[in-house]
């Protein structure tokens, strides 16, 4: 079961989070055992171009034991942008999507929460580890960087952008070019293929992105600039650092990441690019579910 729940962020934006649970007890099911509220908290957040729907394959199976909420990070999936605010001069910034997941968190009653969170969703997850670690109580990091990119970074993309073939005229032809055509793409990649897929909607004319390119290069440009070491060492719960082996994170830097994390742990996932719970849910569950087992048997 998915339910969608409308929260309120960080400068009035209105965000969608989607709850899922599993189904309804059966009859002669232990009436003692935890509610979903009982249960312990996890909340999931996905990266740049992403929508919270991405981690269904994930939620379903961590909602048998715990409450799991994914969100539409603002102007993603069906989460609203903010309006042009000549007041609010970063309404994309690191502020605005920590602010929002601080919100979900203390407004669903989710702390002491788990952080789960991919490439920039995992970004934002460590900085409000590192902000209130009161409402965090443990954090996944999924294939994303600690040192800064440059400025070469988001050319590269403002480029890749200009070269999108929209619109497609199915969602299939999308799942197939950024899989298999798309120059970025070295080889085959049918998890990324259907990442991207999933973010297509049908238009009069085809099928293009839910989110606005413009505003995803705004909310990149806001980090790609900069490292964000000293905000990683100021995360105290436990941490798990994955990459998948042919992700964006290189090994070194991920074991760097973990040596600074106070209590930091690393898995790799094989045969895994950076779209690695697409990729290998079964590897991405095989590393992650020992994680919460042992943050669960030390709470």
């Amino acid at each position: 079961m998915v339910q969608r729940i409308d929260v309120t962020g960080a400068d009035g934006v209105r965000l969608a989070a989607w709850e899922f649970r599993e189904p309804a007890r059966e009859p002669g099911v232990d009436p003692h055992a935890p509610t979903d509220r009982e249960r312990p908290g996890v909340l999931l957040l996905h990266g740049l171009m992403g929508r919270a729907l991405h981690w269904a394959g994930t939620a379903r199976w961590l909602a048998e034991r715990h409450r799991v909420i994914a969100l539409d990070q603002r102007g993603h999936g069906q989460s609203a942008g903010p309006a042009a605010d000549p007041g609010n001069p970063t309404p994309f910034g690191r502020e605005a999507f920590v602010a929002d997941a601080e919100a979900v968190v203390q407004r669903l009653g989710l702390a002491p929460v788990t952080l789960i969170g991919h490439s920039m969703g995992a970004l934002t997850a460590w900085q409000l580890a590192a902000r209130r670690p009161d409402l965090v109580a443990a954090l996944v990091i999924c294939d994303m960087r600690a040192s800064a990119l440059g400025e070469a970074s988001q050319q590269e993309w403002e480029d890749w952008f200009r070269r999108w073939p929209l619109p497609f005229p199915t969602q299939d032809a999308a799942r197939r070019w950024f899989g298999e055509d798309d120059p970025r793409v070295e080889r085959p990649d049918p998890g990324r293929g259907a990442f991207f897929a999933e973010v297509m909607q049908q238009a009069s004319d085809g099928w293009r992105p839910v989110f606005s390119r413009r505003q995803m290069l705004t909310a990149r440009e806001t980090w790609v600039h900069d490292a964000h070491w000293e905000e990683l060492a100021q995360v105290r719960c436990p941490t798990l650092v994955v990459r998948g082996l042919d992700g964006e994170l290189g090994r070194a830097e991920a074991q760097e990441m973990v040596r600074v994390l106070p209590e930091g742990q690393y898995a790799e996932v094989p045969d895994a690019g950076h779209y690695l719970h697409y990729d290998q849910p079964d590897a991405w569950r095989a590393v992650l579910e020992p994680f919460l087992a042992g943050v669960k048997a030390s709470s």
